[in-house]
């Protein structure tokens, strides 16, 4: 079984073609285009084409039901679009590891239309995930998906801790961006990685090479 296939990170996505992928994909555009504060369930209904009712039957719990169930799904094709990257480069060493993963990452969040729609003018509305508990459970979740990849080149406390640690700077940048550093750039994050990431680690791998 691969790490994908743990209920943490597999469970919240909709099958193709499936009623909830088409409401989830629904859901996305109309928060992309109005924001969370402003979708209704008649505008879901109406974007993926199926009556209130359907939308209804299909996500219970309301509006927040809705938005727990996209938040599921993406999380679900986030990690599933990382595990991809970062199974091209598992064996090109860490360097390349980090900052494929990384870049991966970052520009999945970049190019997210709806979510950077809530960043910029609803922020409120995602604040709360990153902050105290919250972001714990972000925390935990990302370095229980990083961990076991970042263990091909490191002992198990070193993995966890670096995990947690290019989550951290990841979240950091996607929330407050900085000049010369570009989190959805594959060169921006080497340089980040070789300047800083890289050194912090103060060790080699055991084949010599970083």
């Amino acid at each position: 079984m691969t790490l994908l296939e743990t209920p943490v990170f597999h469970a919240g996505i909709p099958s193709a073609g499936s009623p909830e992928e088409r409401i989830v994909d629904a859901t996305l555009r109309c928060i992309a285009r109005w924001g969370v504060s402003k979708t209704t369930l008649d505008d879901v209904a109406r974007e993926s084409g199926y009556s209130r009712a359907t939308v209804y039957r299909s996500v219970p719990g309301g509006k927040d039901g809705l938005l727990d169930l996209v938040c599921r799904a993406e999380l679900g094709r986030f990690f599933a679009g990382l595990t991809g990257r970062l199974e091209a480069v598992v064996d090109q060493g860490l360097e390349a590891l980090l900052v494929a993963g990384m870049s991966e990452a970052g520009r999945r969040i970049l190019e997210h239309p709806a979510l950077q729609y809530v960043l910029t003018h609803e922020p409120e509305a995602i604040a709360p995930r990153l902050a105290f508990a919250q972001m714990d459970l972000v925390l935990r979740t990302a370095t229980a998906f990083a961990t076991p990849w970042l263990t091909h080149h490191l002992d198990d406390e070193e993995a966890a801790r670096l995990a947690e640690w290019v989550t951290r700077i990841l979240i950091s940048y996607a929330s407050m961006p900085a000049d010369g550093v570009d989190i959805a750039d594959e060169e921006s994050i080497r340089r980040l990685v070789r300047t800083y990431v890289l050194p912090g680690l103060n060790r080699h791998n055991p084949q010599g090479e970083l």
